[in-house]
């Protein structure tokens, strides 16, 4: 008989909820426990990636369960997005009525994988409920001073009169998706958050069991560096504009200076002469990603503005130069170029015949025709300081310079302010009102939420309708009681999630984001999944908002997720990243219904490392359902044709504890595959004694008995129904994780394998622990191992205890 799953699902999913199994509260005397895995976007259908990066992190939650801890394992959706916005503008369906729909079909869809998921504590964070708290979060950072408003660049298409998501910027062209319209640059007043007040604590990971991975890329994401900020005069007039390098050793090498295309003082200081080739560079750089700015591959190009900038030190006039390799939000938007000693410097002066002097002598020589020499080295061509290595200039004229107030030593990072404001209806609204009288007001605490308007007009242009929807848009003054019009930026998504695992603690508390005592009990997460896609993103915001909100006095930890695993992807068939425009989604669903929720979660498991991920294949699944089948046949105890075998007690005993201490380990360390590997060896030899003597012990039912526990967490629903034919009456989901007997997995008796000369020519079994003497008797005991002696002298013996035994003769 085969496991009958579909009724076997239908029953324990339905027992389950009655039960109220999977809800917990903070009255338990067990340690907490909690677990959580990144809440998915409410698209409509999960995936096959989705139960990839679920299912694992439930076995992980269960187990930590059985091994006694009182886990919360919550789930929600992340709501808001542009993909609703773009429904409701293309099928004329409101964004909320499109994303409830999605939501109750991926909750089913959530609920078919058998998850211990505690959907009492359900967030979603399009509720009013939810992002009332975005709100009121957002108020207590700008009373900090860590949320403001100025101007900065967004992708704008003319012709719909609108902001674009970078997504909907697309081709080579750079034109709107909906009209095909050059997209251009404008600025906009935009609301930022001061991530940048965190950045040197934000680099500090003492506190974190995360992957080296993770860290890296936001060590990098931040890019601390230590250098010299100084000021450049522009000749002939009052300008100056200040430069940041980290390479004040090669000053003397300055042969010219570029400026962002968007640096304030180009306007200012472009030459009538140049200023119809700067407006047109502008432009053109305007189009680009900041990717594309930054690429290493193909030529740099640039424009000479017209102007000339003074050396601070010998006095020198540099032609200065906007080049699109040169970010506003990167430094101060201006570099000193050392085309000698930097190749992005020396491949721009090769291209407009400018000058490359040398002033770094390394180990090996100069910069070649083609290439810069870009290591340390000794100072040359560079006055006072030549002859100084560069460590040692670096600190001599730094101090110069600042001992003349030419410059001063100073500290950068990449890492930019957090621009939340987006041009969107399908957003949490950002809580401030613009008076004329009173400038810029937030919305009072107790007027929040300010929530979305149910009737707003959505417009193929995709301009966000809170601009046009009067009873919104038109408000009054908290201050003076005026006429003013609300903020119609709404929040980056990123905000929501920031902070979601502090809600789920008490989705339903209305006077907090949540409840501190109950906080104090399950805070912070101990264990996080998730993609390592989002490094530098929701990882690194999540890490920026438990700093703040602890500066708030909300929390009194510093770090969101002690411990983190991100997993690998599931691929298509194709090898490229499922998505619908690929049409290469695999669906969960008619997986579920040929083969049961239990043998689709454990083939993800055991198709491949959960760190690494790979291409979808179904090849291996009916291996996987067979093994749950002889699984399902040994505890239900079917007869089997075959000649059973009879293993020695102790030796069964011995398999049993290796398999217990085995599982255990892959499953602390996410070697999931491997677990699963170990549970079908101890049903391989269950199978092959069932019928002999053995199967009719205590010891054998007591294996069966562990296999199911260990299998619990992996096929929580064919685990479940035969724990209950086993007899026993309380839930296998509830029970102790087995323990090992390191006793029992000491060796008796050892195979050594004997070799002569380093050939192979035996084994022996001896007593585990004996001396060589004992061991090299026993060899000469083999008639076999005496033949390929003979009469040849035994001149040395190799020999690792209880591992090898090598005879060398002559």
């Amino acid at each position: 008989m085969s496991y009958p799953f579909k009724e076997v699902q239908e029953k324990w999913k339905r027992t389950w909820e009655q039960q109220n199994l999977y809800s917990v509260n903070e009255d338990s005397e067990q340690p907490k426990y909690y677990a959580l895995t990144m809440f998915p976007y409410p698209s409509g259908d999960l995936h096959i990636g989705h139960w990839y990066a679920k299912v694992p992190s439930d076995t992980r939650a269960r187990y930590m369960r059985m091994q006694g801890y009182n886990v919360l394992f919550p789930m929600g959706f992340d709501a808001f997005g542009l993909p609703a916005e773009n429904a409701a503008i293309n099928h004329n369906i409101h964004p909320w009525k499109w994303t409830k729909a999605n939501i109750e079909k991926m909750r089913g869809q959530l609920k078919s994988m058998g998850a211990m998921f505690d959907w009492d504590r359900e967030i979603i964070t399009c509720d009013p409920s939810y992002y009332k708290w975005n709100q009121w979060l957002f108020l207590q950072l700008y009373k900090k001073g860590l949320a403001y408003k100025k101007k900065a660049p967004v992708d704008w298409c003319p012709q719909c009169n609108t902001t674009l998501a970078r997504e909907q910027v697309v081709g080579e062209e750079k034109v709107c998706e909906r009209c095909d319209t050059q997209v251009t640059k404008r600025e906009l007043n935009q609301w930022f958050l001061k991530i940048t007040d965190y950045a040197d604590e934000l680099l500090d990971f003492s506190k974190l069991n995360w992957p080296e991975r993770v860290k890296i890329m936001q060590t990098n994401w931040i890019g601390r560096s230590e250098g010299v900020e100084f000021s450049m005069t522009v000749d002939g007039t009052d300008e100056s504009f200040s430069v940041f390098t980290t390479r004040i050793d090669t000053l003397f090498g300055v042969s010219f200076v570029v400026l962002a295309p968007e640096h304030p003082l180009v306007k200012t200081i472009t030459t009538a002469e140049q200023k119809e080739a700067v407006e047109e560079y502008v432009k053109k750089a305007s189009r680009q990603t900041e990717i594309e700015r930054l690429s290493t591959v193909g030529e740099k190009d640039g424009v000479f503005t017209g102007a000339h900038a003074i050396h601070p030190l010998s006095g020198e006039k540099l032609p200065v130069y906007i080049a699109d390799y040169v970010l506003m939000g990167y430094g101060s938007g201006a570099i000193m170029a050392v085309p000698a000693h930097d190749q992005r410097d020396h491949d721009f002066a090769k291209r407009y015949n400018l000058a490359i002097p040398q002033v770094i002598q390394g180990p090996q020589g100069e910069s070649t025709d083609e290439q810069a020499y870009t290591g340390p080295g000794k100072l040359i061509n560079s006055g006072a300081y030549s002859g100084l290595d560069s460590e040692e200039a670096i600190e001599r004229i730094t101090a110069d310079m600042e001992a003349n107030n030419l410059g001063k030593g100073t500290v950068n990072y990449r890492l930019r302010d957090w621009l939340v404001s987006r041009q969107r209806y399908w957003g949490t609204p950002i809580p401030f009102i613009q008076c004329d009288d009173c400038g810029l007001v937030p919305v009072p605490e107790e007027q929040l939420p300010v929530e979305l308007p149910d009737d707003a007009q959505f417009t193929p242009t995709g301009e966000s309708p809170l601009k046009h929807h009067s009873a919104f848009l038109n408000t009054t003054c908290p201050k003076c009681s005026g006429p003013a019009r609300r903020e119609t930026d709404t929040m980056d998504t990123f905000f929501d999630s920031s902070w979601y695992q502090y809600r789920y603690v008490s989705p339903r508390e209305d006077n907090a984001p949540f409840d501190k005592e109950k906080a104090a009990y399950w805070l912070p997460v101990d264990q996080y999944t998730g993609g390592i896609e989002h490094a530098t993103m929701h990882l690194l915001y999540t890490r920026f908002f438990t700093k703040a909100m602890r500066d708030m006095g909300l929390i009194d930890f510093s770090e969101p997720m002690l411990s983190l695993f991100n997993q690998g992807i599931i691929l298509g068939e194709d090898a490229e990243k499922m998505s619908k425009s690929r049409g290469n989604v695999v669906a969960p669903d008619a997986l579920v219904e040929q083969y049961g929720a239990d043998t689709v979660r454990a083939y993800l498991m055991f198709m491949a490392p959960w760190d690494q991920g790979g291409p979808w294949s179904d090849e291996g699944i009916g291996g996987v359902q067979r093994f749950l089948n002889r699984v399902w046949r040994l505890a239900v105890n079917e007869p089997v044709n075959q000649q059973p075998e009879q293993v020695p007690e102790e030796e069964f005993n011995r398999m049993l504890h290796k398999t217990i201490k085995k599982v255990t380990s892959d499953m602390e360390q996410f070697k999931f595959n491997t677990m699963l590997s170990a549970m079908m060896e101890l049903t391989n030899v269950l199978t092959k004694t069932q019928g002999a003597p053995l199967s009719s012990t205590p010891l054998w039912a007591q294996a069966m008995d562990t296999l199911l526990l260990m299998l619990a967490p992996v096929a929580p629903f064919m685990a479940e129904e035969l724990w209950q034919r086993r007899g026993h009456n309380t839930s296998v989901h509830l029970q102790a994780w087995p323990e090992f007997d390191p006793a029992a997995i000491v060796e008796t008796e050892v195979t050594i394998p004997v070799q002569v000369n380093g050939k192979l020519r035996g084994t022996i079994s001896v007593p585990a622990g004996s001396s060589q003497e004992e061991v090299v008797d026993a060899a000469m005991e083999q008639e076999r191992i005496r033949n390929f002696i003979g009469d040849k002298e035994i001149i040395k013996v190799v020999f690792v205890p209880d591992k090898l035994l090598n005879l060398v003769v002559k």
